[in-house]
């Protein structure tokens, strides 16, 4: 059954189209900043970094080099599917009996504590050097240019970085860089941020060392030491990007790519996988019964994810299990049709089976990435170091301090990680290369727009601007336990009521809610034209932009 997107209430955009290249990402300049490399020359791992750069100046809350970021990249001529895990370890300082000591159960959400070494600018480094085409320089040119000279701010990132106040005003770095006179920039108030610039000059000279053995760093540990956190300079210098080989499962003749663990990519094809087993072309789209075998997939693979995620080079990570479709098998099996579940625990793979930001860019050679960058929360720790103009994330907040979990914080490690790029083939081909921000929303929008596309036919920006829902409360990676009663279920307009009172019926429970649905960026490449279709969803400012 086919969804009609007029009966959405929200607003409807057209799907972009154009011939040679694209970018689609949350912010226009930095769209625009993406085209700009691609006409002059660049290919779409160069555009990428440069629109990374740039959203790190405009969208400040979302992504910056204080963060780590993930990529999927598709060379043209080899066929191929490269994964970078551009993510950072905590502290060597850092042990679980640190943290126990000073009393906190769970890793703190806000202060130095919940810091882990950015990896961003490692990442951009080793992308360029293995795929790209352009210095840093010259991909840096964009972001140092509106960092110095300013940009207006638009709606939905002024929106956020209002919400972000209380957290930045107990640090008066942070205070003087992103709260100038004391309060967050209005919709359309031009802001500069000459620090960042300066930043992003020292990295176009001296490459990726300036951020990880030189000036930056020495900064970042500075400021560290000054708040009460763990960073050294070990930390830093010991710092490196890992290649990993995205891993897929089939969905109704299309292959889906993800980035294995630490990242929660697996859990949409978890998901995939145990609802290929249903016809939800049958069920209908937004109806009753398909919300919730979504609903409860989702729940089933987000205890899994509770348990089995983690950094492999610390945890065994069955990933060939939790992906295998005899194990699907036995997980669809749990899953009433008529009731929702109140206590999900994790399966048993093992036994039985042996604020963020996304940008994608497909160039004139249909070279392909599939790009994401966060600092976690907005403006991650909310700490700005002296002179740097970036503030320093807070993923490290993703760990458990129980010892005994997979997830368990220890020296060196790397967290949990919630930011997952995704890429689709059929028949070897790209076909679709996308991303959905929003930390535990991520996997369930994944999944939710792949169901739009290909159980109900909607085109790009229809998968985008259809009704979503998102389930709340599941177990997390860092020990919290689940929410009393199966958790929540938030759903935005759009969803109709009879489905609202059904799923009520089913014991689901329910509400609706505004915000949180994520922030949806896609290219398709049309298999027989070859053309480009991109698409930008109006939870954010962002767009598609092609030529």
């Amino acid at each position: 059954m086919r969804y009609d997107p007029h009966t959405y209430r929200g607003s409807r955009r057209s799907v972009v189209m154009a011939p040679r290249g694209m970018v689609a990402t949350s912010q226009p300049l930095a769209a625009q900043a993406g085209i700009e490399i691609l006409k002059s020359g660049g290919n779409a791992i160069d555009a990428a970094i440069a629109v990374n750069a740039v959203l790190g100046v405009v969208e400040p809350m979302s992504c910056g080099i204080g963060g780590d970021l993930f990529a999927i990249v598709r060379k043209a001529e080899s066929g191929g599917l490269t994964g970078l895990n551009a993510s950072g370890r905590a502290p060597y300082a850092a042990t679980i009996d640190y943290y126990t000591g000073q009393g906190h159960e769970y890793v703190p959400g806000t202060g130095p504590l919940n810091w882990s070494v950015p990896g961003c600018v490692d990442g951009w480094s080793c992308l360029l050097d293995r795929f790209g085409t352009m210095s840093l320089e010259q991909v840096l040119e964009p972001a140092i240019y509106y960092s110095e000279n300013g940009f207006p701010v638009s709606d939905i990132i002024a929106r956020d970085w209002a919400g972000s106040i209380p957290l930045l005003k107990p640090w008066s770095e942070s205070v003087r860089v992103y709260l100038p006179g004391g309060k967050a920039p209005e919709p359309g108030a031009v802001f500069r941020n000459p620090d960042l610039a300066r930043s992003y000059r020292i990295l176009a000279e001296g490459g990726r060392d300036a951020f990880y053995e030189g000036e930056i760093t020495e900064a970042v540990v500075a400021c560290s030491r000054d708040v009460g956190g763990l960073f050294s300079l070990e930390d830093f210098r010991d710092h490196a990007s890992t290649w990993d080989d995205p891993v897929s499962v089939d969905y109704r003749g299309h292959t889906v790519w993800e980035l294995p663990p630490s990242g929660q990519g697996i859990a949409a094809l978890q998901m995939l996988n145990i609802l290929e087993g249903y016809d939800l072309a049958e069920t209908g789209c937004l109806s009753a019964e398909t919300l919730h075998l979504q609903i409860e997939a989702k729940k089933l693979a987000y205890a899994d994810r509770a348990v089995f995620y983690a950094d492999p080079a610390f945890a065994d990570v069955p990933v060939e299990a939790l992906l295998s479709r005899d194990y699907a098998d036995r997980q669809r099996a749990r899953i009433d049709p008529r009731r929702a579940a109140v206590d999900v625990p994790a399966g048993d793979p093992i036994l039985q089976h042996g604020d963020t930001a996304y940008m994608t860019v497909v160039d004139e050679d249909r070279n392909v990435v599939s790009f994401i960058q966060s600092i976690f929360r907005g403006f991650g720790s909310g700490i700005v170091p002296e002179g740097t103009g970036f503030p320093i994330q807070n993923r490290g907040q993703l760990f458990s301090l129980d010892p005994a979990h997979r997830n368990a914080l220890a020296p060196h490690k790397r967290p949990f990680h919630t930011i997952i790029p995704a890429m689709v083939t059929r028949g070897g081909n790209p076909w679709l290369t996308f991303g959905l921000m929003g930390g535990a929303m991520q996997p369930q929008g994944h999944v939710q727009v792949l169901c739009s596309m290909i159980d109900f036919g909607m085109d790009v920006q229809e998968a985008g601007d259809a009704p979503r829902f998102q389930h709340i409360g599941s177990a997390e990676p860092t020990g919290a336990p689940m929410e009393s009663g199966g958790g929540r279920v938030n759903v935005e307009d759009g969803i109709g009521e009879g489905a609202f009172r059904r799923l009520e019926e089913m014991g689901h429970r329910i509400s609706r809610y505004a915000h949180g649905y994520g922030g949806y960026q896609a290219i398709r490449i049309d298999p027989e034209s070859r053309m480009l279709h991109g698409a930008s969803e109006p939870r954010k400012d962002g767009c598609a932009i092609g030529y």
